[in-house]
């Protein structure tokens, strides 16, 4: 095996091994390593790291944070590489795949809220986050971890977005509903819960940022395969497409509310999701996503009281229970 910050001088066996070991304790193993940043903010008392401009004070509707793309910085010199090769080789989901991503560069969430970016790819983060869960897991050194430092600035380590998507069915008794990664099919957080859709922003091709460049568009699509289970989209005329036409127009009939409600890190992967709450008139969801299916590509999903009961205990990705608990506080209902 190549050695990298997170397998040298392992055999393939004890590199599965410790890889078995991050997937069996991923939740306590992100509570414990949040103990390693006392000096961060922890966005609503979980263990997702943050930064006081990612925190706004009202839930900012979607359409009021200003997006910019331009071109990345090199990426930063970091101990270690191959991670990506490893998984592909010993351990690799039923997606695997190296996209291009749109790289996180800049972000404040207060004042004139906007997020700037470039590009990346999906196996920048395989290279840093998952690597430096696995290198923490193991128990021993973390050159890589160390290296980064603060994973909250973006200057250190490259930083693919994910959207985790709070979605609330409201009424009078209102519900949410909650995704287990299956660790079989994803290449990060298995074996954990989460909001659902969540899906990291991203393109559908090459030379479609004047249509994909939006995180409005990229949340349609993952409504169309995390909750109606359809197939990945890709060239997607958004205008021309019926469900996001729907989605789109009771959005801006106000029968649907989309916001924002803050930005963070995971302390054991580094995983930087924007969380997001969209919540729909009864009828609206009842028309639109009334036939969202139990089981997707990913995992499978279960429809919940919107209530902190339905969390408690639960091994939640700190993206997906910092999202819960933003949107129980702003009483989204």
């Amino acid at each position: 095996m190549g050695s990298t910050a997170a397998g040298a001088g392992q055999d393939a066996a004890e590199w599965l091994a410790m890889r078995a070991r991050l997937r069996e304790h991923r939740h306590r193993l992100g509570v414990e390593a949040a103990s390693r940043y006392p000096d961060l903010p922890r966005l609503a008392g979980t263990p997702l790291l943050t930064r006081p401009e990612w925190t706004p004070t009202r839930p900012v509707p979607l359409d009021e944070l200003r997006l910019t793309l331009g071109d990345s910085p090199p990426l930063p010199q970091l101990p270690g590489a191959g991670y990506s090769g490893l998984m592909a080789e010993l351990d690799a989901p039923t997606v695997f795949e190296n996209r291009p991503t749109y790289r996180l560069l800049n972000a404040t969430l207060t004042g004139e809220p906007r997020l700037d970016f470039g590009p990346g790819t999906y196996f920048d983060h395989i290279e840093t986050g998952e690597a430096a869960a696995h290198e923490y897991a193991a128990g021993g050194p973390t050159p890589l971890r160390d290296a980064i430092g603060d994973p909250c600035d973006l200057s250190r380590r490259p930083a693919n977005l994910g959207v985790s998507v709070l979605t609330v069915r409201s009424g009078p008794d209102p519900t949410f509903f909650l995704h287990w990664r299956d660790p079989a099919r994803v290449g990060h957080a298995g074996g954990l819960y989460q909001v659902v859709p969540v899906g990291v922003f991203q393109a559908t091709a090459p030379g479609r940022d004047h249509l994909d460049f939006s995180l409005w568009h990229g949340i349609l699509r993952e409504y169309a395969e995390e909750l109606l289970g359809e197939p990945e989209r890709s060239d997607v005329d958004y205008g021309a497409w019926p469900f996001a036409a729907a989605m789109t127009a009771a959005w801006r009939a106000g029968r649907l509310r989309a916001h924002c409600l803050g930005l963070g890190v995971d302390p054991l992967t580094f995983a930087t999701d924007l969380l997001v709450s969209v919540v729909f008139d009864g009828d609206v969801f009842d028309e639109l996503l009334g036939d969202w299916v139990g089981h997707n590509e990913e995992g499978s999903v279960t429809e919940r009281p919107f209530t902190a009961a339905s969390v408690a205990g639960l091994p939640m990705q700190a993206a997906g229970a910092a999202v819960v608990r933003l949107g129980l506080d702003a009483d989204l209902r």
